[in-house]
């Protein structure tokens, strides 16, 4: 549970907006468990200033080909403090660092040949010069197969741990539009968070991952997206439906089907990527339930995608309902249950006797959906209560069906209680 600085600030944020939302998430969301801060892509870049890359930009480096923070957006990054004195300060709030990657190695580094350190090797001995990103001209893959390769990976992550880095996020490696997944660059960088001695949360993108490779990255990563950029289109959310339920089965403690960033209050500011520039999410209200509800009862990480500070009431209310907080964090046998044409039902189980039903209506027209305990699995009477706004509903027999109305793109979370 955290925020990225993606949807509002693309590749642009300065050091001043992460620490005005760090400290906006000490003082309003860390009681509810929110608690990664995580700087998203060209941190390294002087001449950032938007969502869009500057093909070929001159990137700020180290010696042995290691990116360092823009001073000129990170001030505190002077005199070779790279990001620990952020990290630091974000720590102080009680909260976790992250940072965003790209996968490879500078071609900058390649171009100057670089050393890598830890090893005899060059930037350009290791360097897959025919591994690209095919949106963004910073990097180079690494060859898995040749001797300095891992050693510069662990030189990566042996920095990171001096910075004291929490999360990275690994971008270009999950799918690729020219390549498959990059499979063994995973494993390396796996293998370089656990030489560094400190415990790192490995996030991989972009997706669609593909589900053949399912074990691969519950072996090696702790989420990846399912999914391409999600953005505050009814489109995109429809379709996530789809590949949540696709992932289903590989929802579990320590990896999890990651369904991307929630774009929620006011996103866009320096971005062009999305369905616009400056906005307020354009989702309505039912459909940020909606979000809400699918993120919870499948688990996917929760990273807020807007900028904090500007948060009104009522996005703020959907950071901070603590019992859907619980069924994304702590629910169990979180399942798919049923889809009926565009209406859909999942379900999972508490920890202390109750259950949930999630009840979706992905029409356009206003449906009727209906579940039995039979359906979850559950035997006896029970009494349901709508978790959004703690309302009793209605006491359930095991031989009766539950009914409710919805609205086009509404959606019900339904607690099931023995206890009234």
């Amino acid at each position: 549970m955290g925020w990225n600085s993606w949807d509002c600030y693309g590749a642009s944020v300065t050091e001043e907006e992460v620490l005005g939302n760090a400290e906006y998430m000490a003082n309003h969301l860390k009681k509810y468990g929110w608690e990664y801060i995580v700087v998203d892509i060209q941190w390294y870049e002087p001449t950032a200033n938007s969502s869009a890359y500057n093909p070929f930009a001159p990137l700020c480096m180290d010696e042995y080909g290691r990116l360092l923070p823009a001073t000129n957006r990170f001030p505190s990054a002077k005199n070779g403090a790279g990001f620990k004195p952020l990290s630091d300060a974000i720590h102080d709030l009680g909260l976790k660092f992250g940072i965003h990657i790209m996968r490879g190695i500078p071609r900058q580094a390649v171009y100057e040949n670089s050393p890598v350190l830890g090893s005899t090797k060059t930037a350009r001995e290791i360097a897959h010069i025919n591994s690209i990103c095919p949106w963004n001209t910073d990097m180079y893959g690494v060859d898995p197969t040749k001797e300095g390769a891992q050693s510069y990976y662990n030189s990566l992550f042996e920095l990171y741990a001096q910075w004291g880095v929490d999360f990275v996020k690994v971008d270009d490696i999950a799918a690729s539009r020219l390549y498959d997944t990059h499979l063994e660059e995973i494993k390396m960088i796996q293998r370089a968070i656990h030489a560094c001695g400190r415990p790192m949360v490995l996030s991989l993108s972009p997706g669609p991952a593909p589900i053949k490779y399912a074990h691969h990255f519950k072996t090696n990563a702790n989420m990846w997206r399912i999914s391409d950029d999600f953005w505050d289109d009814w489109s995109l959310l429809y379709q996530m439906f789809e590949r949540c339920e696709v992932w289903e089965k590989h929802i579990g403690t320590g990896h999890w089907p990651d369904c991307d960033m929630l774009p929620l209050g006011h996103i866009g500011i320096r971005s062009v990527d999305g369905p616009g520039g400056d906005r307020w999410t354009r989702f309505t209200k039912d459909e940020q339930l909606t979000m809400m509800n699918l993120w919870a009862i499948s688990r996917s990480p929760l990273m807020f995608g807007g900028e904090l500070r500007d948060n009104d009431q009522w996005t703020l209310s959907l950071l901070t309902n603590e019992e859907i907080l619980s069924i994304n964090q702590k629910s169990v046998l979180n399942r798919f249950v049923y889809r009926e044409e565009d209406k859909v039902a999942w379900a999972a189980n508490g920890r202390n006797g109750e259950a949930y039903v999630a009840l979706f209506n992905l029409h356009d027209q206003q449906k009727t959906l209906q579940f039995r305990l039979d359906m979850v699995g559950i035997m006896e009477t029970v009494h349901l209560f709508n978790v959004w706004d703690r309302s009793f509903l209605q006491s359930l027999a095991p031989s009766e069906s539950f009914q409710i109305e919805l609205k086009p793109h509404q959606s019900m979370m339904l607690k099931l209680s023995p206890d009234q």
